[in-house]
């Protein structure tokens, strides 16, 4: 059997008639993490902690109820953490964290191009969508890197290393929206994530995007990530690191 698929895979070389499908190619992608997506949410929808699945109308205010609940559940208010925010966009998810964190010792910290997209994202959105100003804060704790991860991130681990080894709990949100920046944060991020850790995502229901990082994440890198919570039918999802 071995040497029968070896020669049928010599002759598709030699005589490719798989590319009559290739126009279909994303397609047939799409549809395959959209399965993908589907059966894991079956398999995994009983076992957060909290969810509201399931609701037909998306409630963009639902992701503060997520915040709230992720905050008090691991007793976050108080604690010391290094919250990363990966798109921040207009600010409010950033700063959300930042008012409800009281410790002194908390370090906030947000990634974004403040240029909008570096690439077009689906049908809807094309590249420099989603562009806004670098928020105001009034917190000396709070702090932007402005620039594209893959320019901002290794720099940044560099100069914060022990901070990044240390066991100071991680709030690491991903609101990127793209696969490619999401899937580079967290093969970046992995070797200083600790168990306890807590990994958001904002699309994480976007099967080419945050999905499909998630899934080579987890696999590629053999990342056991425990359900926390869900809101908006799995658009955003909470894990805690249980590595």
């Amino acid at each position: 059997m071995f040497k029968i698929i070896k020669l049928l895979k010599n002759l598709l070389i030699l005589i490719p008639v798989t590319i009559i499908v290739h126009p279909f190619s994303r397609l047939f992608t799409f549809l395959a993490y959209w399965n993908s997506l589907m059966l894991w949410i079956m398999r995994n929808k009983g076992s957060f902690a909290y969810s509201d699945y399931f609701s037909l109308v998306r409630d963009h205010e639902k992701r503060y109820i997520h915040f709230g609940f992720v905050a008090k559940l691991l007793a976050l208010s108080d604690k010391p953490v290094t919250y990363m925010e990966f798109g921040v966009a207009n600010g409010n998810s950033y700063k959300w964290w930042l008012n409800n964190n009281t410790n002194k010792d908390s370090k906030f910290w947000g990634f974004d191009t403040f240029e909008g997209l570096p690439e077009n994202w689906g049908p809807f959105y094309t590249k420099g969508d989603m562009s806004f100003t670098m928020p105001e804060m009034n917190d000396s704790r709070a702090k932007f890197l402005k620039g594209l991860f893959q320019d901002t991130l290794p720099a940044f681990i560099e100069a914060n290393a022990a901070d990044m080894r240390s066991d100071r709990v991680k709030v690491i949100h991903l609101d990127a929206d793209l696969y490619s920046s999401t899937a580079y944060v967290l093969a970046l991020l992995y070797p200083y994530l600790h168990k306890g850790d807590v990994i958001m995502f904002d699309e994480f229901n976007v099967p080419m995007h945050e999905y499909k990082a998630f899934v080579e994440f987890t696999g590629n890198f053999y990342v056991k990530l425990t359900p926390l919570a869900a809101v908006n039918n799995f658009y955003q999802v909470s894990f805690t690191v249980d590595k």
